[in-house]
């Protein structure tokens, strides 16, 4: 796994509890082929391996009213929801979800701090960085205080900036429990990040 461990101490830092098991997990998750390219489900302006079994589908649409109920219902922070991969065919509960904004002068770590403040009601965020591809970006893990399943629960997220805008993919999961039955899904999708062919 050197490819995760390239952006130097901060990303062995960044992840919480359990990180180290996925580390060592997370060469033996079979790549299910590469997203946010021509032909993939959704276009990015990125693209990453996801992995095998999980289902990537693209969130919003074309036409005008689309756009605007992604506006209103689907952003969050600076960014909004355009691509799910869901982990349940793989037997999991949870999406890896990736997230686009307008290109401007905000760099990764303000972008992914914006996002996070976005979600509400969090708290033991940790910051780190990473590269990956010729990209650097930011990572954060958080709790995030769940008032549906009145639970505190571990989620993470990364996001870089391109050309094209920022791009932050993020990992949740029903529980704790789920998300880290995911984070080896989330450290493929990290070390095979790439700029898209126009990112």
């Amino acid at each position: 796994m050197a490819g995760c461990s390239s952006g130097g101490g901060d990303n062995g830092s960044t992840p919480s509890d359990g990180s180290s098991a996925t580390r060592t997990t997370a060469a033996a998750v079979r790549s299910g082929g590469s997203l946010g390219g021509a032909g993939s489900p959704c276009a990015l302006p990125v693209t990453f391996d996801i992995a095998e079994e999980w289902k990537a589908e693209a969130v919003g649409g074309d036409g005008e009213v689309s756009r605007e109920i992604a506006d209103a219902v689907l952003r969050q922070g600076p960014v909004a929801l355009v691509c799910e991969v869901d982990a349940k065919p793989a037997g999991s509960i949870g999406f890896l979800r990736a997230w686009t904004g307008e290109a401007g002068d905000d760099d990764a770590r303000t972008v992914l701090e914006a996002f996070v403040a976005a979600q509400g009601e969090v708290s033991k965020e940790k910051y780190g960085g990473f590269t990956a591809g010729g990209l650097t970006g930011a990572e954060v893990t958080y709790r995030y205080d769940d008032e549906f399943l009145e639970e505190s629960k571990e989620e993470r997220a990364l996001a870089v900036v391109t050309a094209q805008g920022p791009v932050v993919l993020h990992l949740g999961g029903l529980d704790t429990e789920e998300h880290r039955a995911m984070l080896p899904a989330y450290e493929l999708a990290r070390k095979t990040l790439r700029p898209g062919s126009a990112g």
